[in-house]
């Protein structure tokens, strides 16, 4: 039972990191780019697999399509992705030049990385619930005693302070990484 809390929040911590690498800091990262959906003959297509993104240097990005034709859907699925960068397409490859962030976007993104934690904690405190949900149940059909169930009730406190902690940590080091 415990194990199965355990691993739910295991998981919901892995998805705030992945969620933390699609938010832009100042360097380039091929992992801005996770969220990017390229129109490739009518299915949308992750970027990574209509292409190869290098990056040459800390601050720009270079997109090589393995498919010359499809240059500028990958053009217009950069832009409409909102990551406030600006791709240029010399017949060969797509350059993206990284902009340095402005202090006020530095701002605005450590504000959306505090939301997202925030909702991730509450995520953590919603499996708590339900394991404790299902604890009662277990007490009220006569598997736990009264001792029992106060016992797994502190484990899965301690799981929950555990996790929540993790995602308090994985949330400042972003906020320092976007602040540098």
């Amino acid at each position: 039972m415990a194990s199965d809390n355990e691993s739910r929040m295991e998981k919901t911590v892995n998805a705030l990191k992945e969620e933390y690498n699609t938010i832009r800091t100042g360097r380039a990262s091929a992992s801005i780019f996770d969220k990017v959906r390229v129109d490739y003959y009518g299915t949308p297509t992750p970027l990574n697999q209509v292409g190869t993104i290098s990056i040459p240097d800390a601050r720009s990005v270079i997109i090589a399509p393995f498919d010359k034709s499809i240059m500028g859907d990958i053009e217009k699925a950069i832009q409409k992705a909102e990551l406030g960068l600006n791709p240029s397409n010399d017949g060969k490859v797509i350059r993206i030049a990284i902009p340095p962030l402005t202090a006020e976007r530095r701002k605005d993104l450590v504000k959306q990385a505090k939301t997202t934690a925030e909702n991730y904690r509450t995520t953590i405190r919603n499996i708590r619930r339900d394991g404790n949900d299902d604890l009662k149940k277990q007490q009220k059909a006569g598997e736990l005693t009264e001792d029992q169930l106060k016992t797994e009730t502190d484990k899965l406190q301690k799981l929950t302070d555990k996790y929540i902690d993790e995602i308090n940590k994985v949330y400042e080091a972003k906020e320092k990484e976007i602040m540098e």
